[in-house]
Parts: C-alpha cells; structure tokens; sequence
C-alpha cells in the first residue's frame, strides 16, 4: 500500500500504542487524523512526545467514541480507519464495569456503523491476548477459546465479536489484530514494565502483584508496523490475527532481567492490592504469530532486551510521568 496522502483516522491515537501508530503513519506521508479523549486540559496524551514537525502535520480531534454523532461526523471522508479507543486498566474494570461496556463495545459499534455508513475501505480493530484468558494450551493461536476473565477482557470479547458480525453481515472490510503485551516507551505506569522502572530509579524495594504469570512481550515500535502490515493485507480483512514474539517470561524473571540492565539490586515484594482476584488472574499467555507472517509478513525485528533499553532510558528521562510512589489501576 502506497500511504502517502492517504486519509487516515485513529482512534485512541492519544494512547501508548495509538501515539506510535500515529508516528509510523506520518513518516509513510499518511494524512492522520488524531481521535483523542475529551478533557478540559486540552493535553494530547502521548502524543505530546511527538517531535514538532509532526504534532504539525496531525490533525486531532478531541472528543468520545461513545458519542455516535462526533464519531460519525469525523469518519466521513477517511480512507482507513485504525480503531484502538478503549478502556484498558484490568484493576480499574473491577471498580467501573459499566464504563468498559460504554466505551468497549458501544464505542466499538459507533465506529463500525460510522464506516459503513461513509464507505470507508478498510478497518483495523484493536482486540487484545486478554481475550484469550488462561492459556488452555501454548502457544495460543486465533483458535484458541476466549474467555472473559475480567470486565475488561469480556468487552473486549464482544467488541471482537460484534467487529466479526460487521463483516459477515455487512461485508464490512474489518480485520481484527490481536496484541499480546506490548512495551516501550509512553507506556503509563499501570502496566509492568514502566511500573518495575520507575520503581527500580525511586524506591527502596520492587512492589508487584503475583510473580508467576508468564507474558509475550513485544516492542511497540513492532507493534505499529503490525497495525501497517495488517491494513495493507487484503487477506487480513475478516481475519482475527495475533501478534506476539512467541517467547514467554515470567514476571518475576522479567523484573530480574530488567534490574540487571539498570545495575540494580532491590527485593521484589508481592502487594496485597495489586494482586488480581485468583479467578481473574490470567496466569500464562504465549503468542503463535503464524497467522500473521502468513498473511502480512510481519515479524518483530526487537529482541525484549533491545526493547527493555530503550524503555529504560525514557523512563529514566520521563521519571515525573510515572509517580512511582503511587499504585496506578
């Protein structure tokens, strides 16, 4: 796919992913279009972080997926949409389920009926390896059975679904990309990784949850070039498709890898309120990408240790973003 002066929108182009998906996009030429959530502060998320030249050339729009007529109103004329606004905080869907439904699958129906309405070409929607619970077997490919073991991942199950309903009843040119953990930098302090940094720089000890839990990580930097990769396989539309190093590591083997990078040497302790509920603990999740070198090509090019330093050296310049003292849900 040529993307210069394609008409793009993404949606929770303000978040981690979406601000490097955004990044991507503009060094191909593309004409973004910035979906970032409304708040009287008029700040732009992550894409602050974006150099000047760029924040230029984007066009944001502030305001809710969950309101159908902004939604609407902003996908009329666009080529591709990209859609990854979403509720993502497993901790905080306990506290506000409600909110998950809103903007999870309500959002995600606004901006599937606003694409067809306007003809748009092409649709990426954002699920996530949450869907797919405790692995039931490894590695984990787009077969496996989903399970909601949380609020969070239960929206996101329906949004999948409701996204798969859209192309077998309407023909709606939608592909699903499946990220399993995604890392670097711009991530808030909510999720591992930032969250081991910035405690690693500030404190006298590593505060987590459970410690066994085994993730797939991979380097956002990869994971933008999945969401291009994605959009420009015509093979990909109505497909669900991982994306994962295929590599797994536990927690606490993780946080040790990450203290040895930084020089460090400081206890890992476990912390009563950032441990899941034990039925909702998703305890072991392993990434089968074939589909997606199948389809796309795609294959990560960033080893986690590669990936690990460059996440260490903005956390350690960013150290203000993170408020390690405070447990983020």
């Amino acid at each position: 796919m040529n993307w210069h002066g394609k008409k793009i929108l993404v949606t929770g182009a303000g978040g981690f992913i979406g601000s490097h998906l955004c990044d991507a996009l503009l060094d191909q030429g593309a004409e973004v279009t910035a979906f970032i959530r409304y708040t009287s502060r008029s700040d732009w998320g992550n894409l602050e972080f974006l150099s000047p030249e760029k924040k230029a050339s984007l066009r944001v729009e502030s305001g809710n997926v969950e309101d159908s007529d902004f939604v609407g109103r902003h996908i009329r004329g666009k080529e591709l949409v990209f859609h990854l606004a979403a509720l993502i905080g497993i901790p905080y869907s306990y506290h506000a389920p409600r909110s998950y439904v809103r903007s999870n699958i309500e959002g995600t129906v606004n901006v599937l009926e606003s694409c067809r309405a306007a003809g748009v070409e092409r649709i990426v929607h954002t699920s996530t390896s949450e869907t797919y619970g405790t692995a039931q077997y490894t590695p984990i490919n787009e077969g496996h059975p989903l399970q909601g073991q949380s609020p969070y991942s239960a929206t996101k199950i329906a949004a999948d679904k409701i996204a798969e309903s859209y192309y077998l009843s309407f023909d709606l040119p939608v592909a699903t990309i499946r990220p399993f953990n995604t890392y670097g930098p711009r991530q808030s302090a909510r999720a591992v990784i930032p969250t081991i940094i910035s405690q690693a720089l500030t404190s006298q000890a590593i505060f987590l949850g459970a410690l066994e839990p085994v993730r797939d990580f991979t380097y956002v930097k990869d994971m933008a070039q999945a969401f291009l990769r994605v959009a420009e396989s015509y093979t990909a539309i109505g497909q669900v498709i991982n994306i994962g190093s295929g590599k797994g590591i536990s927690v606490r083997d993780l946080a040790d890898m990450i203290l040895r990078l930084m020089n460090v040497e400081k206890p890992l302790l476990q912390q009563e309120a950032r441990m899941r509920p034990p039925q909702s603990e998703v305890y072991n999740l392993i990434c089968d990408s074939s589909r997606a070198k199948e389809l796309t090509g795609w294959t990560p090019a960033y080893t986690l240790e590669a990936g690990l330093l460059e996440t260490i050296d903005f956390v350690s310049k960013n150290i203000p973003f993170y408020k390690p003292a405070n447990y983020t849900v």
